[in-house]
């Protein structure tokens, strides 16, 4: 497994890697759990995949097996800021504007998002590799960039796996219950510091050949 991060300007250094993640995103979030988010046949893309947010996504043989987005809680893109301040501001109906109890907007803070893990991945041993770095990738791109502290809206299930990969996860909200997929979730959050130092920093790839060579005089 190798794992890369960066944003959208960033993007075109990793070929396929972001669609693909989005591709991946589309089977879990909608095929599997029923998410009425927008979507066409072959990908999931939201207004928060804007040039605010980076991404730490896990490649196994070239191919997207994980990963997840995060930006600042100082973002803002359009109308929208990050998903939890615009859930508490009443612009997502599928979250509660109760899910947080204070207006967060701070550089110390990020919010991370769309944490997905392909099938593929499959036994016990691989799932917490798979998790650990897509984690740790979340964490070097907000430290890199002033934050001290990690946020999510998750699965409850998430803060157990999180505290046995050793980052210092907790809970900082009130679960409550998602009617669609049944499933329960609260906000966590963490520090954003290196938890994993055995674990080499993402994977930065010189620019890509380009697509036409050049003419031969």
């Amino acid at each position: 497994m190798e794992h890369i991060t960066f944003n959208l300007a960033q993007m075109h250094l990793y070929g396929t890697a972001f669609y693909d993640f989005l591709g991946l995103r589309k089977r879990f979030f909608v095929d599997n759990l029923g998410w009425d988010i927008p979507h066409d046949d072959h990908v999931e893309m939201d207004q928060y995949d804007n040039p605010r947010a980076y991404y730490s996504l896990v490649l196994r043989d070239g191919k997207v097996i994980g990963g997840a987005r995060a930006m600042a809680t100082t973002a803002k893109w359009g109308t929208h800021s990050y998903m939890l301040r615009d859930a508490l501001k009443g612009k997502l109906i599928d979250i509660p504007c109760s899910i947080i109890s204070e207006d967060i907007q701070t550089n110390d803070m990020w919010e991370c998002t769309r944490l997905v893990m392909s099938d593929d991945v499959d036994t016990h041993a691989d799932r917490s590799a798979c998790l650990g770095m897509i984690v740790q990738g979340l964490v070097d791109v907000a430290a890199e960039n002033g934050a001290s502290s990690l946020m999510s809206l998750s699965p409850l299930a998430l803060m157990r796996a999180l505290r046995q990969l050793g980052f210092d996860a907790t809970r900082i909200g009130e679960p409550y219950l998602n009617e669609g997929d049944g499933r329960r979730y609260a906000v966590l959050s963490m520090p954003a510091k290196r938890t994993m130092p055995h674990m080499p920093r993402a994977t930065h790839r010189t620019q890509p050949m380009p697509l036409h060579a050049p003419s031969v005089v």
